[in-house]
């Protein structure tokens, strides 16, 4: 018997699925390591993909 597969998530639009970034400040620590933030895509929240909303078949609005 075949199992059901779930379907493999869409990439968000905005970013193609490459949701975080490490983006540096300029300044180093004492030990010479770089300060870096992380900036999260503002569409997907960091997860890199979308949610799909379905449309019901024969629901009338």
């Amino acid at each position: 018997m075949t199992q059901r597969t779930s379907p493999t998530p869409r990439s968000c639009s905005s970013c193609d699925g490459f949701a975080s970034a490490a983006i540096t400040t300029g300044g180093r620590n004492h030990r010479g390591h770089l300060h870096t933030i992380t900036a999260d895509c503002p569409a997907c929240h960091g997860t890199g993909t979308c949610t799909t909303r379905r449309n019901r078949e024969g629901a009338r609005v």
